[in-house]
Order: structure tokens, then sequence, then C-alpha cells
């Protein structure tokens, strides 16, 4: 189930970053956009987090509090504000190629925070660490690499108000460094919240109620650089079709669907498990931008989904072995347990029966 729902995850986002990328080209301001997104997204999970989890909510404490603070500050702010400014200033593709440091950043993340465990001197470990490598150098390979062609520009279901939109701004190419750099500082963010939200869903299993509140502070954040930013009230129209469509897609499937589900994975299967999947975005980006906008596909596209979805399978793998080691170690643990209850109730059986024979009554 943490599979489907994570490949579900970068479908949401691989939508998001094509439609988002439209919105830009048409002149919507990225700080708008992110803030119409939080403000959506909170109105959007506050009734599941007020009806679902109203019993069985924990209490909200102070330091849970901090706790959701900081994952609004890390992963519904700072992440978004690099990502939708690195996104305007490149392409979907490019965008799907430098998330995939995420796996990489929350790896060392988890290593620093005693999240994850690093013995190269076992299999899963070495898997683990191939495995994201894999997945990392395949986006790569896909991005920049390119070789012949296996699939010309002519999908059959190109969109044409894609095509125009992307012709619109093709005069106002972007920065080729300043986009790439803002975007790795944007999956910098995404892993150092992967690594507050696994220390926080234990304490506070109320995925709901986290989101909604981490929505709420975000929005309040990202009011206040959106005015401080942009000014002109025009700028907050939401006339446009597809400024309307982006600002609740983004809202309501990228921030409130996605981040229940990340939370409610986390929780599951740890913070490296749940941003591994980071790399099927690009591929899936990729196969959008062939299918809607004409680009064609190489056979470098072809090798790196393929190193991709090998490194997402030696993950799991390491994963899985590593659960089933743990699972194998808490058995004998358990065993041992009942082994030495069993041998101090066998020892104090004597005295008893002694005590028994020596009463006079």
């Amino acid at each position: 189930m943490p599979f489907l729902a994570m490949v579900i995850v970068q479908v949401g986002y691989a939508g998001m970053s094509f439609i988002s990328k439209l919105a830009m080209d048409d002149g919507m301001n990225p700080f708008v956009l992110i803030t119409y997104r939080q403000i959506i997204a909170t109105v959007a999970t506050a009734p599941f987090a007020f009806f679902l989890e109203r019993k069985t909510r924990p209490k909200i404490t102070v330091p849970i509090l901090f706790h959701i603070f900081l994952s609004s500050l890390t992963g519904a702010f700072m992440s978004q504000v690099f990502f939708f400014l690195g996104l305007n200033d490149s392409s979907p593709i490019i965008t799907g190629a430098m998330t995939n440091t995420l796996p990489a950043m929350t790896f060392v993340f988890a290593l620093i925070f005693k999240q994850e465990s690093f013995s190269i001197k076992t299999k899963a470990g070495r898997a683990k660490v191939v495995g994201t490598l894999l997945c990392v150098g395949g986006a790569m390979l896909l991005s920049f690499y390119h070789g012949h062609t296996i699939a010309g520009s002519n999908s059959g279901i190109n969109w044409n108000y894609a095509e125009k939109m992307t012709d619109k701004r093709s005069t106002h190419k972007s920065h080729s460094i300043l986009g790439p750099c803002l975007l790795f500082c944007s999956a910098s963010s995404w892993a150092l919240w992967f690594i507050i939200q696994a220390k926080l869903s234990p304490t506070f299993p109320a995925p709901y109620t986290t989101t909604t509140l981490m929505c709420l502070m975000a929005s309040i954040e990202c009011s206040i650089v959106g005015a401080a930013t942009e000014c002109n009230a025009v700028a907050w129209s939401l006339r446009s079709m597809i400024r309307l469509i982006t600002v609740f897609y983004a809202g309501i499937v990228s921030s409130a669907l996605v981040f229940c589900i990340m939370s409610w994975c986390v929780h599951r299967k740890g913070p490296l498990y749940t941003s591994v999947f980071s790399p099927l975005l690009l591929v899936m980006s990729t196969l959008l931008s062939w299918a809607l906008l004409g680009e064609k596909l190489y056979v470098g596209t072809l090798v790196g989904a393929v190193f991709v979805i090998f490194g997402l399978y030696l993950v799991l793998w390491g994963k899985a072995k590593e659960a089933e080691r743990a699972r194998i170690t808490n058995e004998v643990e358990a065993a041992a347990e009942y082994r030495k209850k069993e041998d101090s109730e066998l020892q104090h059986q004597p005295h008893a029966n002694g005590e028994s024979r020596q009463d006079p009554n």
C-alpha cells in the first residue's frame, strides 16, 4: 500500500510541475501561486481533521506545535518557494532531474540525525547506497544525455495551448545556473521536512491535523512574503483559466492530498523510503513533455529510466531486508525474554513448595 501511495504522489507532482509552469509562463507570480496553494490546502484538509480525528487526535502541546511550525517552514514554505522559483527559471524536465537529489540529501540528513543505519558491510546497506546513487545518476543521465532519437515529437496528442504558452516564453530564457541551484535548495528543504516528520509522526499520529496546521502556518508565512513582493492587486487575479486550475490543483492535490499521504508513509516506512520515489517524477515529467509539448524521446531517456527503476528496486530491497532482520531480532529477543521469565518462575516454584510443606496447618 505505501508503494502505490507514493507512486500516486509522484503522479500528482508531475501534473503540478507541468501546469504550474504553464501558469507562470502566463505571467503568474510564483509567490502568489504558493500563497493560494497553501490557503486552499488548509481549507481542503480542515474538515477531514475535524471530523475524522476529533476523537483520536492526541493533545496538541507546545513541542508538537513547534515541530509542526518547523515542518511548515521547511516543507510547505521554503521548499515551495525554492521549487517554484527554480521551475520558473528552468523546465519541468530539469526540475524533475534536480528533485532527484532528494533521496541522497534525505539519506545524508537521516544519517546525521541517526534515523538510518549505514553499514556498508551488509548487503542491505550496500543496496541502499548503490540504489540511491543509481536513482540520482539515472535521473542526471536522462536529463543531460540524449543520444539517438527513439520517439519523434509528434505524439498525436500534443496540447496546442501548452505549446503556445512555452513559445510565448521562449524569448525569455531563464538562467541556466540559478534555476538548478534553487531546485537543489528546494530538495534540501524537503529532506529536512522528512526528518522532522519522522520525529513528529510517532508522537502525534494525526496526519490530517498535522497537514491542516502546517498549511495554515505556511499560508500566513506565504501571505506575508507574497504581499511584500507583489503589491499589484491585478497580479492576484485568478481570471485566467490556467491560473484557476493551477491553484486548485496545487492546493487540493499537491498539498492537501500529498502531505497527508507522505505523513502516513513516513510514519509507516521512514523518511528514506518516502523520498526515494522522487526519481519517478522525472520519468513522468519527461513523458508528459513528450506527449503534450512535442518534445522528443532519446536513448538517454530510456537508459536513465532503467537506472531509476533499478535504483528504486535496490533501495526497496535493502529496506525490506533490514525490516526482516529487525523483525527476526525482535522475535529472538522476545523469545529470550519469555524463556528468562519461565526460568525465573521455575526458580521460585521450589521455594514455594518448601514453604507449603513447612506450614503446620
